[in-house]
């Protein structure tokens, strides 16, 4: 019996974590479209592939039950032992759809995600997925689904279509999928090199392929060599998703939010001109040309009065997560440039300046005196969270409870990454969720943690492992080749990392209970 069901199973996922999957980020988007956000006690991911974003968001939030499958065990054995090390309480399981949605011992959800698998899976299990949100989650629930879509993706489906065609019949039986993928890509480049109508007809995908040449071969296997693969028109999403009782509420973009920012006048003007949210979201498809939608949906919800909605959005924090030095006045928002306006951006990143999380309301009183009202700030730190600059904070609570289960579970990270494991994110109490952390950065953190006393005793640590590894530095893209040079810029990234990154850090919560070398002071 394959258990597989057509979806590629003999390579992993690639590591990643998906922000977008972490409640903390609800109450903006919700608030923003008119919705009170419910309260997350009990929450779900399905498909969640190597585990990464339900045990970040179990550990920077302790006091939801987290539950979820995938029915790969490679990937649930992962997520699980990863849960079991950090001391979570997340209840992961490689059971299947319909294996998961029949136990009778899950609770009824506040909250249920699920990041692409919508479009990787058969017809049957959409509807198994769509019973299960109309059985299990609760009223005033919320659901995120984020999936491939149409008319971004149609250009390019008759490339994955010849990619996926080319391994089920050219491979040789028993293939490794990986080896399929480099051979399904080489079969393209060269029926390109032959200059066929089609790329003529479509020049944007020679670009296209271009760059999935150089991804991941992980991503690359599931992403277009699973048996059922589906794009599907937003109103195709919202007709299944009525079976379960669930309204469009918003997307997770906080950059949608922003349309008069960086539309035309002519296309903010189609937006405003259909009649009914379904038509909406098919013409700003269009205008996009969306080819990956990430929506939250909802089962009924309330709907608070103008002036109490927005004195909750006063009380959502938000925090500063680049230095404040680095923020350009000119940013791209949507693919477009936006050029902000000083008078109206600098008092606000000024207060965001030490990494702290700031409820907006706090911010909008003290820059008052600067002449800004709270709309103006409002939108300011919209624009701000799109660009990712600023990113979502959950409540003071919360981050208290969170600290010493995100410390567990960051020490869990950091031995992993010293016995050679890759997993580029440490768990933030204060986002609820995590940051990104780059391999080199982690294992200078780490040393820290174990108690290192310099940057020069560091460098020399980390460049045993590394060393040990066969890896070499890369800086402005050149490899570094000497040892010696090697050690130098480990050690400049440790100075950067102790005077510049790890009070970051500190402040988000990303904590490591690190011991770092004590500052002298001149007498």
């Amino acid at each position: 019996m394959d258990w597989t069901a057509g979806y590629v199973a003999d390579i992993g996922y690639s590591s990643q974590y998906y922000a977008e999957l972490n409640p903390a980020r609800l109450p903006i988007a919700l608030l923003n479209a008119g919705y009170a956000p419910p309260r997350i006690r009990t929450a779900c991911e399905l498909g969640f592939g190597q585990g990464v974003s339900v045990n970040m968001h179990a550990a920077a939030q302790p006091d939801v039950e987290w539950y979820g499958n995938d029915f790969n065990p490679s990937h649930a054995a992962f997520a699980a032992g990863l849960a079991e090390a950090a001391g979570s309480k997340a209840q992961l399981t490689d059971e299947s759809f319909a294996e998961f949605f029949a136990r009778e011992d899950l609770p009824d959800f506040d909250y249920i995600g699920l990041h692409g698998v919508w479009s990787w899976i058969s017809e049957e299990n959409r509807a198994l997925i769509v019973d299960f949100i109309r059985r299990k989650l609760r009223v005033g629930g919320v659901v995120y689904i984020s999936y491939n879509t149409l008319p971004g993706w149609a250009a390019a489906m008759p490339l994955r279509q010849l990619m996926a065609q080319h391994a089920a019949t050219l491979s040789a039986p028993g293939l490794a999928t990986e080896t399929k993928v480099e051979a399904a890509l080489a079969h393209v480049e060269a029926l390109f090199a032959a200059e066929p109508a089609y790329l003529a007809a479509n020049p944007q995908i020679a670009e296209r392929f271009a760059q999935m040449k150089g991804m991941d071969r992980r991503y690359l296997a599931h992403e277009y060599f699973n048996r059922d693969w589906k794009p599907m028109y937003f109103s195709e999403v919202a007709d299944m998703l009525s079976a379960a009782k669930l309204n469009f509420a918003c997307s997770a973009n906080y950059s949608d939010m922003l349309d008069e920012i960086w539309m035309t006048p002519e296309q903010k003007a189609q937006i405003d001109a259909a009649p009914t949210d379904l038509l909406t979201q098919g013409v700003r498809d269009f205008i996009v040309n969306q080819q990956f939608r990430k929506d939250i949906w909802i089962k009924g919800g309330e709907t608070p009065s103008p002036r109490r909605r927005m004195q909750m959005l006063a009380e959502q924090r938000i925090a500063l997560v680049a230095p404040v030095e680095s923020v350009s006045m000119t940013l791209e928002l949507s693919g477009r440039q936006v050029t902000l306006q000083e008078e109206v951006y600098r008092p606000i990143l000024s207060l965001l300046s030490d990494h702290q999380p700031h409820t907006i309301g706090e911010i909008q009183t003290a820059v008052a005196a600067a002449g800004l009202d709270p709309l103006m700030v409002l939108q300011a730190a919209v624009v701000l969270l799109a660009t990712n600059l600023v990113v979502p904070a959950q409540s003071v609570k919360a981050a208290t409870e969170a600290k010493g289960s995100v410390e567990r579970m960051n020490a869990t990270i950091l031995d992993r990454v010293q016995q050679g494991e890759e997993f580029p994110f440490v768990a933030s109490s204060q986002l609820g969720g995590a940051v990104a952390m780059d391999r080199v950065t982690q294992l200078i953190a780490d040393m820290l943690r174990r108690g290192a006393s310099n940057p020069e005793v560091i460098a020399d640590q980390v460049w045993s492992i590394l060393s040990a590894e066969g890896r070499l530095m890369i800086k402005d893209g050149k490899t570094i080749e000497t040892a010696e040079a090697n050690i130098a810029e480990l050690r400049a990234q440790a100075e950067v990392f102790i005077k510049q990154k790890s009070p970051l850090l500190q402040a988000l919560g990303a904590t490591f209970a690190m011991s770092l070398p004590k500052t002298r002071h001149k007498k």
